[in-house]
């Protein structure tokens, strides 16, 4: 239609979204403009049309998307349940007395929001007001105070549930089951290198935390029981997930039925029906904004994927990189940077719903599993969540922490700068994690291989 190769015109297409997100415009509505143009450029109006007029409905009743909003939905309802804060205080009690106990608390706690959370930003906000006013008060670096959270936070992009993995998994149709799976003990190595960073930190500088003691274990045993429904919750969702039992959706539905439970058991006990009310109504619309918000950027990218397709751009993409005279371990150590630096100006999400349909066929063109690839591409859009200048979850810290008192009514705000500062050595953690990842990919694929 316009002299070019299609293609060339894919080329186009993609320059003009990377434009129209560098100066601005937002995520789905840069896909969904460039996807409906290079449609045009392509076919004509009437298919342009057809296809921008169907995709909203088609993406939609996809049966695999319907797990999203249940998997947001645990999170939001375990937050105003106040579970959040009974994890945190049996994490306190039980590896306060570490070097950097409160901090390395946080992590784990963090870990465990996660795998009934699903949503990055939202852990760190909610432990942004659990953790930041106890460490603040024990004398905490705030520096790693900020770091910690905001690190911690991108946990819930791999341990399940995670909407990112959901997202990934239906651009590449792949199993949302078997890539949550996936996701479980990448997530608990993150962590566990997380706190040995922080205990490792906290003995050669005691002054960044020192541990809190005390506690006796009469103290600990006791703090357990409130972190039951946490517990249920995963092993509800994991166990349907592992054993073939229930879909995603359907283990993400049983979740959310356990946790809404205890929400009514504490409402009851506590005489706070009104208010507990009030609480569920805030998690039901946060669990409907947030959802809204994804499904949008589906539509939006998904109609520029069908542009890419009709281009034929992934295939020649795909194509060349075979052919390149490079080890695919180099291919794909330059993939992950090109990666890292996207990630410094895009969101996460947006991020892999824009790159996916052309990186991905080159990926399994080279041998890759494709659920290995998932996990490492998300470890990846972890790391984008606290490098600057975009760092969402440093932006939720910083901006939560303006929100916050001590006892005294001082502020316990964080400035910008010192969460980008504080999160320095988690992006070194990150990278160790991601190198861990590469050299022993069974860590990623036993679980999914032993499914029943």
């Amino acid at each position: 239609m316009l002299g070019l190769d299609n293609a060339t015109i894919g080329i186009v297409g993609v320059c003009l979204l990377i434009v129209f997100v560098v100066i601005g415009v937002r995520v789905f509505v840069a896909a969904a403009l460039t996807g409906f143009l290079g449609l045009l450029a392509l076919r004509n109006w009437d298919v342009a049309g057809a296809i921008a007029g169907t995709i909203p409905h088609s993406k939609a009743v996809t049966y695999p998307l319907s797990v999203l909003p249940l998997f947001i939905l645990i999170g939001f309802l375990a937050f105003h349940a106040g579970l959040t804060s009974r994890l945190f205080e049996a994490a306190r009690r039980w590896f306060g007395w570490v070097p950097g106990g409160l901090a390395v608390a946080t992590v784990f706690a963090a870990a465990g929001f996660a795998a009934v959370s699903g949503a990055s930003t939202a852990t760190a906000a909610v432990f942004s007001r659990v953790a930041i006013p106890d460490m603040m008060r024990n004398a905490y670096d705030r520096r790693l105070t900020a770091g910690v959270i905001a690190a911690g936070g991108t946990l819930a992009s791999l341990i399940p549930p995670s909407a990112i993995l959901v997202v990934y998994a239906i651009i590449v149709e792949e199993s949302v089951g078997r890539l949550l799976l996936a996701g479980f003990l990448p997530g608990i190595v993150s962590a566990l290198i997380y706190a040995g960073l922080i205990i490792g930190m906290c003995r050669i500088r005691p002054g960044l935390g020192r541990p809190i003691t005390g506690f006796t274990w009469r103290q600990r045993f006791q703090s357990l029981p409130g972190t039951l429904p946490i517990f249920l919750v995963i092993g509800v969702i994991f166990g349907a997930l592992y054993t073939g039992a229930a879909t995603p959706t359907e283990a993400g539905a049983l979740g959310a039925m356990v946790v809404f439970c205890f929400y009514v058991i504490r409402a009851y006990r506590e005489r706070a029906l009104r208010e507990m009310g009030g609480r569920l109504r805030m998690a039901l619309m946060e669990t409907a904004k947030l959802t809204v918000m994804i499904f949008t950027l589906i539509w939006g990218v998904f109609l520029f994927v069908r542009f890419l397709g009709f281009a034929g751009l992934p295939s020649v993409f795909a194509d060349w990189v075979v052919t390149l005279d490079m080890p695919p371990i180099v291919i794909m150590i330059c993939i992950l940077l090109a990666y890292a630096v996207l990630g410094m100006f895009m969101d996460a999400i947006g991020m892999l719903v824009l790159t996916l349909p052309v990186v991905f066929p080159a990926v399994v063109a080279l041998g890759y599993d494709p659920i290995w690839f998932g996990i490492i591409v998300v470890k990846m859009a972890e790391i984008c969540l606290i490098t600057p200048p975009i760092g969402l979850n440093c932006f939720v810290v910083a901006g939560v922490s303006r929100e916050l008192r001590d006892s005294e009514g001082r502020s316990l705000a964080i400035p910008l700068q010192d969460v980008f500062r504080g999160i320095g050595p988690f992006f070194v953690a990150d990278l160790l994690t991601v190198a861990v990842l590469l050299a022993f990919p069974g860590i990623v694929l036993w679980l999914p291989r032993t499914m029943g």
